[in-house]
């Protein structure tokens, strides 16, 4: 098995923690620690899976059984769990984003760059059967050269209710942009080798949460009270970025917005294109020719729905640990250049004007320095 003797620790006993310590089980690793600070959440994790339990992360960290540790708190608390764990010599994958501000995410980046630890990151739609066979066809040179890339990751209505960490900015560092767009943007990045980004521009929008009249048919924000928290993200956002060789990304993401909701990604070469949902295990690619008579061509492809890209993302951070080396995809160094890009869309959006990626990076660096 994958994980056949490697202890792993979990810091976060939600739904997140959960799915991942089922999913290394699997694997073959033992899931021996977890850490909450809700009682009722230690009880049941020690119960399904005869692990021990902590209130703190620093105890976990200091258990001789923990090889590897999985952070799946609110993204604030993301930096001090894996700095630690790091410091500590043990692996860490951290679910997205890496944190909840640039600044932290570079205080993590330098700790993991002087560490021997492996550290990934979870961005898991990069591992779902519909990408892996774009990759595939990709490296086959089937699309030419990619030029555009569409990221859609759109709910009709799905702001997580009031009250809740995600709702926080404090916590969260923002909302449906660092919530879910955060993977539509990975995914994009992802595909066009995350090519150097020279401009980004971007507006967030703050429209549903604070509106009494707010409808949740789904009831996807458990007992909404616009007036009973504090509400001070974005619930929408709209950006398009542009690289150094010329190639584009336009993204859109929202937890609500009227118009249907949509995991659509397409992205156009200068051969073919393809076209996906976000996540999902099916493949189309569009093409034209010439044989026989000018024509259109579309290829659907179908991928093994076993394989989950939690399975298979755990799968590799296993395969790292057991092997102790730096993991190919998933990385650090990736996952920092997704936050850059998250923050100049933050500033493009504060500013209303397009954000350099240049400066943003020097500025982050100066603060980086003062803190």
């Amino acid at each position: 098995m994958i994980g056949d003797g490697i202890g792993v620790g979990i810091v976060g006993l939600g739904g997140m923690g959960n799915l991942h310590a089922r999913s290394v089980r699997e694997l073959g690793a033992d899931v021996v620690a977890g850490v909450d600070l809700v009682p009722e959440q230690r009880d049941r994790f020690a119960e399904e899976f005869g692990a021990r339990t902590y209130e703190t992360h620093d105890e976990l960290v200091e258990d001789e059984a923990v090889d590897a540790v999985i952070v799946t708190t609110p993204n604030r608390f993301h930096e001090p769990i894996a700095v630690a764990a790091l410091e500590a010599g043990r692996d860490v994958l951290v679910e997205k984003p890496l944190a909840h501000t640039l600044e932290s995410a570079e205080r993590i980046a330098a700790v993991a760059d002087r560490s021997d630890a492996v550290c990934m990151v979870g961005f898991h739609n990069r591992h779902a059967a519909s990408m892996a066979m774009f990759d595939e066809q990709h490296a086959r040179g089937r699309f030419g050269d990619l030029t555009h890339v569409e990221a859609n990751y759109v709910r009709r209505r799905g702001v997580p209710g009031p009250g809740s960490w995600f709702t926080d900015p404090e916590l969260a560092g923002g909302g449906a942009l660092l919530d879910i767009g955060v993977h539509a943007l990975d995914l994009a990045l992802y595909a066009l080798d995350f090519p150097e980004i020279v401009e980004v521009s971007g507006v967030t929008r703050t429209t549903f949460g604070t509106r009494e009249d707010y409808a949740d048919p789904d009831g996807f924000g458990d007992n909404w009270d616009a007036e009973a928290e504090t509400y001070e993200v974005d619930d929408s956002v709209s950006a398009f970025i542009r690289t150094a060789e010329g190639q584009t990304i336009s993204l859109e993401a929202a937890w609500a917005t009227n118009r249907e909701e949509s995991m659509d990604f397409r992205v156009r070469g200068t051969r073919s294109g393809a076209q996906f949902d976000i996540g999902d295990t099916d493949l189309r690619i569009l093409e034209a020719g010439t044989a026989g008579c000018d024509h259109y061509a579309d290829v659907a492809m179908t991928g093994d729905e076993s394989l989950t890209g939690y399975t298979q993302q755990d799968e590799q951070f296993l395969q790292a640990v057991a092997a102790g080396v730096t993991p190919e995809t998933n990385t650090v160094e990736e996952a920092l250049t997704v936050q850059r890009v998250i923050d100049a869309i933050y500033r493009s959006s504060e500013t209303g004007r397009a954000t350099q990626l240049e400066t943003v990076e020097l500025e982050a660096g100066q603060r980086t320095r003062i803190n």
